[in-house]
This record gives C-alpha cells, structure tokens and sequence, in this order.
C-alpha cells in the first residue's frame, strides 16, 4: 500500500464527507493504493456516525472510536498502530490543511529520501493574537531546545516513511514534537515543505491559549526525557553532588573558624551559614534519592495502553 493517511478528530461531522471527498479525488486521481483512518478521540456528536456510514461507501476508510476524549497524541499513536501505508500522512480533520499537498509530501519521501516532512504554514489564516503570535514564540523555544529547524512544528499536515511511525512512541501532548522524537530516534533526514493554509469553514477550534502553556511544559519535558530519560542519575547524580558540596563547604568553614579562630564565640547552630549547609546537604540527599527512584522506576516500568477504545473498522 503506497499511503495511509491518519486523521484525529473531535467534534468535526460537519466537514467530514468533504474532507474524505477531496482525499479520495486526490489518490484515485494520482493512482495511489490507500487507507483512510479515522480516530474519533471521543466526539460527543455524530462523526462517528458519519464514518461509519462513509465506509459503507467506501471501503478504503478505517475508523477507530475512543470510549472518551484521550487526547490528540493517544489518537495518532493509535492510528499509527494501524497505517499499513508505505508513507503515512497525517492531517486535521477541520479542512485546514489541503490534500492537494499530499503528492508532493508522498513524493519527498519516496523520491528525495526524506525519513519525515513537516508542513509549514506560511501564510495562515488564524488570529494573530491567539495563535499567530504564540505559535511563532513556541516554534522559536522549539527550534532552540531540540535542534530540529522546523518554522512550524504545530502543522498537522506531516508526511512520514512507516519505519519511522513504528520506531516512535507519542504520548501526553507529545504529538507536536514528532519531529524531535524521530530525531531522538535516529531518523534525521527531515524536511519541510510549505504548505497552503486554509480558513477554518466548520466549527470552532478546539485548541486556546493553555495549549501553548502545555506545549512550553511538554518542551521541558522532552528535553530531560531526550538527554537523561534512560539515565536519570546522570542529572539527579550531578546535581546532588553540586549541593552536597556546597553544603560539605559550609560545614567545613563553620568547623575551622570555630576550632581555630572564633573558639568563645556564638555556637555554630546560631549562625545562618549552619542553615545553608544543613538545608543544601538534605536537598542533595534528596536530589540522589531522585536519581535512584528514577533508575528503578525506568528498569521496572511496564508498558501500559493510554487509551481505550470503543470499537473499530475495517481492520
């Protein structure tokens, strides 16, 4: 199968007969082999219905029903779970990103080598003041924090070979950092292409201002898990010793100058630098314990599904 294209949605029945219309003219019309897979991260009106009956119709769709609203990472590793397609391409289900770009994106992969192609919308159609403007501050700590020079790591609209989409595991809010993930994965041939961004004609969006809070939080996060996810103590070690000893300096100091040049004076516990020692010895100790709670827990986690779904089709 040459595409599967992955499309998390929640609360889009409205315009899901034309996204999959526009799609399917769009590969019979390239003559590509392909799968539509739809996950319904929990919609609380009619999508799932509407899939269900567009597959009736058409036998290239697949959908899958959460129980309830997981989240938009739970729904993508769940459809790349599924996508069978040599290129998998994931999008919105909004109509804001264009299928007409899928042959070029299929034709970075398979034709220039590219592991993964992020769409970049350079002209968008957002307001500039929830959106514009937070999204270029996220992109810039994005870009800065893990290496990757995407100018749009937010786009939907990503192109992926499949070795790729099974060799990385997206969960929390992870789903805006695949590109840093298939970094960190090994897979560095990464591209852009700049992709036409459309206003949203259904609906409203589902995303406000706490996704960029989020999404600086998730940032922080995928740093540490980058650098010391397997090796926990490497951070939680060093900076335990840092603290033992400047608190080791403290009581060193308070010692000497007791013993030899202060001996009748004020009692060491009356001395604020007794309290720095005492306070940053105990939080490197605690800082260790960290290190080594962090090590049993990573060679003792189990892997654990994320999300439970409902029901599935045509798989």
């Amino acid at each position: 199968m040459d595409i599967s294209v992955v499309i998390p949605l929640l609360n889009e029945k409205e315009s899901l007969t034309e996204l999959h219309d526009w799609i399917a003219e769009v590969m019979q019309s390239n003559r590509f082999s392909y799968e539509i897979i739809f996950i319904d991260d929990g919609s609380t009106d009619a999508s799932w219905d509407t899939i269900v009956e567009l597959s009736k119709k058409d036998k290239h769709i697949k959908g899958i029903h959460f129980l309830k609203n997981f989240g938009k990472s739970q729904a993508l590793h769940a459809g790349f779970k599924k996508a069978q397609g040599d290129v998998i391409i994931t999008m919105d289900a909004d109509l804001q990103d264009n299928p007409n770009e899928i042959p070029d994106l299929y034709n970075m992969i398979t034709k220039e080598g590219f592991d993964l192609v992020s769409g970049w919308k350079k002209k968008r159609f957002d307001s500039v003041v929830s959106k514009n403007l937070p999204s270029k501050l996220f992109n810039w700590a994005a870009r800065r924090t893990s290496g990757v020079k995407l100018n749009d790591f937010n786009c939907g609209l990503k192109a992926y070979k499949n070795e790729v989409i099974k060799n990385i595991d997206v969960n929390g809010e992870m789903h805006r950092y695949i590109p840093v993930l298939a970094k960190n994965a090994g897979f560095t041939k990464i591209g852009e292409k700049v992709v036409q961004h459309q206003a949203r004609k259904y609906g409203e969006t589902k995303f406000g201002m706490e996704r960029f809070i989020n999404g600086f939080l998730d940032l922080i996060t995928i740093w540490f898990l980058s650098r010391f996810g397997k090796r926990p103590m490497h951070l939680f070690g060093a900076l335990g010793v840092i603290m033992f000893i400047i608190g080791f300096g403290f009581t060193l100091y308070l010692g000497i100058d007791k013993i030899f040049f202060n001996p009748y004076g004020r009692l060491i516990s009356q001395r604020p630098q007794f309290y720095i020692a005492l306070a940053t010895m105990i939080i490197g100790t605690q800082f260790f314990i960290a290190g080594f709670l962090g090590e049993i827990i990573l060679r003792n986690s189990a892997n654990k599904e994320r999300y439970s779904i409902k029901e599935e089709l045509n798989f």
